[in-house]
């Protein structure tokens, strides 16, 4: 490992400088030392605030680490942008790629590709299992995240009445298994509530309030509306305030504090579920580093002061962040992203 650890201060001016990264769509923190490991950060989209803090973290990470950071992100969430951004960078030889995929089963070869000329390769944020990735960084766990999910909804319906679920890709791994977790639990837990419908948003939020309008213009009844991604939960409280529907139909979901801060505070939104994402980000970097310099995680690793007991399962290559933020207007302001 390179480099000394200081405090993690997430802020304006660290999210500005990664807001201009994943805009230009590439660039890098400038060498630190002799022979950094050369870390690429592809995210599903580029101009999202969550992608926007997962790369402030991921910069921080570098820079304490000594490792060159760069971030190439696609415009859409079209499988062949990613595809595309990740056989340039196999060109380019850099040591360690982490991707979030948007769709797992499309990148897998390119993955495989990309593992066959020496490039080493983790998941982020969504994992493609079955592929060649070497370690998953895993946000929280399917079961965390729907249960509390599920839990702030039901709360507000009174453990009952008709929801429907709004998600991005519908190939996203992540996306996907939080809902079957939501499913599961919401049918064990509180049977007299009601699924009506999923649909999926592809990571635009316009589309996602248009969506969320068709679907209470065809459920009058409907109660509840779960924003599965940080584009669908901002898009599903919009069209809640839009149609006058706030204190009548709930919504929950995952979504980035700042983005949802004002639904909150108007109830549109009650709750957003989501996790430290700058953590997320230098959780990846850090990772990356680890297999750049072919270090062995540990079932506990020392990652930061912030993360100083990070676990790794080493039977699914998954390395946790930890447990799910539950975030109200009451604590909203203590995240700046």
């Amino acid at each position: 490992m390179r480099g000394r650890t200081r405090t993690l201060v997430p802020g304006a001016a660290l999210l500005t400088a990664a807001a201009m990264l994943i805009s230009s769509c590439s660039s890098a923190i400038p060498d630190s030392g002799p022979g950094p490991a050369k870390i690429a950060f592809v995210p599903k989209i580029g101009g999202i605030p969550y992608f926007d803090a997962m790369n402030a973290g991921g910069m921080l990470a570098a820079e304490r680490l000594g490792a060159k950071w760069i971030t190439r992100a696609p415009a859409t969430v079209d499988p062949a942008a990613q595809t595309a951004i990740l056989r340039q960078l196999i060109a380019e030889r850099v040591d360690v790629i982490a991707v979030a995929p948007n769709d797992p089963a499309d990148l897998a070869p390119t993955i495989a590709e990309a593992r066959a000329k020496g490039v080493h390769v983790l998941t982020t944020d969504t994992d493609a299992a079955g592929s060649q990735r070497e370690v998953f960084v895993n946000q929280t766990t399917a079961e965390g995240i729907g249960t509390a999910l599920v839990d702030s909804l039901m709360k507000k319906t009174g453990g009952a009445g008709e929801y429907a679920i709004i998600s991005c890709g519908r190939a996203a791994a992540n996306l996907n298994s939080w809902i079957e977790a939501e499913k599961a639990y919401a049918a064990q837990r509180y049977p007299r509530a009601k699924l009506v419908e999923t649909v999926y948003a592809d990571e635009d939020t316009t589309t996602a309030t248009k969506m969320a309008k068709d679907i209470l213009n065809r459920h009058p009844k409907l109660t509840g509306l779960i924003g599965q991604c940080t584009t669908a939960t901002p898009g599903i409280a919009r069209a809640v305030r839009d149609q006058q529907k706030i204190g009548q139909v709930f919504t929950v979901g995952t979504g980035t504090p700042q983005t949802m801060k004002p639904y909150l505070v108007d109830g549109s939104c009650s709750m957003t579920v989501l996790w430290n994402v700058e953590s997320l980000g230098y959780l990846t970097a850090w990772t990356a580093e680890q297999l750049a310099t072919g270090t062995p995680l540990r079932p506990r690793n020392n990652v930061s002061p912030e993360l100083p007991a990070v676990r790794y399962d080493a039977a699914t290559q998954t390395v946790l962040l930890g447990d799910p933020l539950l975030i109200t207007q009451n604590n909203v302001d203590q995240f700046k992203y």
